[in-house]
């Protein structure tokens, strides 16, 4: 009977391992591919201009998302909330490139870690082929400690299930752009649809026509990568999230809360589980994205997590969408937003500083700001356009995003509007209040100081 005892213990045993092994082999793998400073800015997403054919397929193969957003138009903020799915402006991680020598506050912790907890390989690839090399680009506003453990693609096959990112330079503008006019496919300028706030001039059509070269550059890396994981059959297993880190690297867009700053594309491919073709428009918000692979990988993420669940049986309905945007660069600025599927409200906190202010790396890099500037001074601006001129911000702006996409007209004036004003008021000074929004704080002198020092000897945008 003894015996009997010890081989049905040890059955129990093997059964164990065996069932935990199987789960182990297929907990999904998560591979997250962020295109750098790139808006919705594709064929599926409605640009016919741009030749986009690996998204596309993407989008035709998973579920397309076409209300996400970012918590920040500028990639240091951003990619912190993103790594952390908490606000950059709870965790101090709001002023672009600042606090790179502070750790996280007490109980913040990267994704990553929660993933190798749970069993998971984490990896920010580095190495997949000479077609498609990431920048291995982090750029996260805080001290970072072993936020990954691998970097090579050829580790994935046998260290599932992984997490792993993908960061591709392109669109960001630099090497990309200069690479990508030297391509073939070229975009044709004159098809391009010129947003009305910028002036219909050849400069804003070839620098709009270069970004969607650059992002054709980033769709033939992401062919690459789709590829390689069929090739290595890792495709049926792996959720494969595409998004951008922030809005279109645009003078009127990135750095600021409007739509083309915070609006990101978002694609979910998961084979045999998520319907392929699908498109939804759920308003979700970056951190999102960051609780909803802990929850398909059935890792269970802290309450405090800011992020919430849109993918499945779990997934929440989220009302707002929270934006802030604070110094980027040598640029002083605070600035909050809430958006809703109808109005967007922004709130700027130094109406006396104009959209113009001195930003070198602006001025060094957009044609078009200087463009503008040049048309403001022969007074040839349509009034659409010389609204980013003005000496001045308004105090706050309200938009009607179904009559208005473009956010040109606000109606914070508005009698008729004063209900809808007053409301997203008082949420977003909820918001702040909730979750304890850390600018509204100075930032330290000397805290502002290094971070300059840091940027003029790193030389990065």
């Amino acid at each position: 009977m003894k015996l009997i005892r010890i081989f049905c213990l040890l059955g129990l045993m093997v059964g164990s391992i065996s069932v935990f092994a199987a789960e182990k082999e297929f907990r999904p793998n998560i591979l997250w591919i962020l295109a750098d400073d790139m808006g919705p800015d594709a064929g599926c997403y409605g640009t016919p201009a741009v030749k986009t054919p690996n998204i596309d397929q993407l989008a035709r193969e998973g579920v397309r998302f076409t209300q996400a957003f970012t918590t920040a138009p500028v990639c240091s903020p951003s990619r912190s909330a993103l790594i952390t799915g908490m606000y950059q402006t709870t965790i101090g991680a709001h002023h672009h490139r600042s606090n790179r020598d502070a750790p996280l506050p007490k109980g913040i912790k990267p994704i990553t870690e929660y993933f190798r907890e749970n069993g998971y390989f984490t990896a920010n690839l580095k190495n997949i082929s000479s077609n498609a090399k990431p920048s291995g680009k982090t750029d996260f506003n805080f001290k970072e400690e072993k936020v990954f453990e691998g970097s090579e693609w050829d580790e994935l096959k046998s260290r599932q299930p992984f997490y792993a990112q993908i960061n591709f330079q392109a669109p960001h503008r630099g090497k990309d752009w200069a690479d990508a006019r030297k391509l073939p496919n070229r975009v044709d300028p004159a098809q391009i649809k010129i947003p009305p706030y910028y002036p219909d001039h050849p400069v804003t059509r070839g620098d709009y026509a270069n970004y969607f070269e650059a992002i054709q550059i980033a769709d033939a890396k992401l062919g690459v990568v789709l590829k390689k994981l069929a090739e290595d059959d890792l495709d049926k297993n792996t959720i494969v999230i595409f998004l951008g880190d922030n809005g279109r690297c645009m003078v009127r867009d990135k750095q600021w809360l409007y739509d083309g700053g915070l609006h990101i594309p978002l694609i979910v491919r998961w084979p045999g589980n998520l319907k392929p073709g699908t498109v939804r428009d759920d308003l979700v918000s970056s951190i999102d994205i960051s609780a909803t692979s802990l929850h398909l990988a059935g890792i269970k993420f802290p309450k405090n997590m800011q992020g919430q669940i849109f993918l499945g049986p779990k997934a929440q309905e989220r009302k707002h969408i929270f934006g802030a945007r604070d110094r980027c660069d040598e640029t002083m600025d605070r600035i909050r937003c809430v958006r809703t599927r109808d109005f967007s409200y922004i709130r700027n906190y130094h109406p006396e500083f104009p959209y113009t202010q001195r930003n070198a790396y602006k001025e060094r890099a957009y044609p078009v700001l200087e463009l503008m500037k040049q048309l403001h001074a022969e007074g040839k601006l349509t009034p659409a356009q010389e609204l980013f001129m003005a000496p001045r911000k308004p105090a706050e702006e309200l938009y009607d995003l179904r009559n208005d996409p473009d956010e040109i007209h606000s109606l914070a004036d508005s009698p008729t509007h004063r209900k809808v004003l007053r409301e997203l008021r008082k949420v977003l000074d909820q918001w702040i209040e909730k979750t304890d929004d850390q600018g509204r704080f100075p930032e330290s002198e000397n805290m502002h100081k290094r971070s300059q020092q840091r940027m003029e000897a790193e030389k990065q945008p």
